[in-house]
């Protein structure tokens, strides 16, 4: 996959705020049943109620602004075998580096579509660290489908973002 191509993921994958990355990060052991490795995590703390049935049901599922896991995301794509990264607005020169050596890329999902990318949520497999975390920041694995997203950092680094910043400045400089 390169920059700018699209994708729909269907299959299951993990949310993942700044508490999770840091506990990961600090050498907080997942727990049993996680399967991180060759995995997906999401930047997302949705919204999940429990319906009549006590069944978890996801009703919110917006992405996350990624840039404050740059400081995690590098070491966690190497520790955990991760290979895709969901997120907004773009990661940072160590993110791209580990995507670049451990064959990770990092996905765009469009910001204010919460409600309509819950829909791909066909169902909520499990919750980690609830009672730790709380529930926007717990570890939810989820089974998605038809999941769309955009590659925005590919697997050999390459960066949209980079691009557009360069190109901004390039015709910031003009007017300057």
């Amino acid at each position: 996959m390169k920059v700018g191509d699209e994708v729909s993921i269907s299959g299951l994958l993990f949310t993942g705020r700044d508490a999770v990355h840091k506990y990961l990060h600090e050498g907080g052991p997942l727990p049993p049943g996680v399967g991180l490795r060759d995995g997906i995590i999401y930047h997302c703390g949705p919204v999940v109620l429990k319906d009549e049935q006590g069944n978890w049901k996801v009703t919110a599922a917006g992405p996350t602004t990624s840039i404050r896991e740059e400081p995690y995301q590098a070491q966690i794509i190497r520790e955990y075998g991760i290979r895709a990264v969901i997120g907004k607005g773009g990661m940072g020169d160590r993110t791209a580096a580990a995507c670049k050596e451990f064959g990770c890329i990092y996905l765009h999902a469009v910001g204010g579509a919460a409600q309509v990318l819950a829909e791909c949520i066909k169902r909520v497999q499990n919750v980690y660290l609830l009672e730790k975390l709380g529930s926007p920041e717990a570890l939810w694995e989820l089974e998605v489908e038809n999941f769309p997203a955009v590659v925005t950092i590919d697997a050999g680094g390459n960066s949209l973002h980079k691009e557009i910043l360069a190109a901004s400045r390039a015709e910031l400089a003009k007017y300057l």
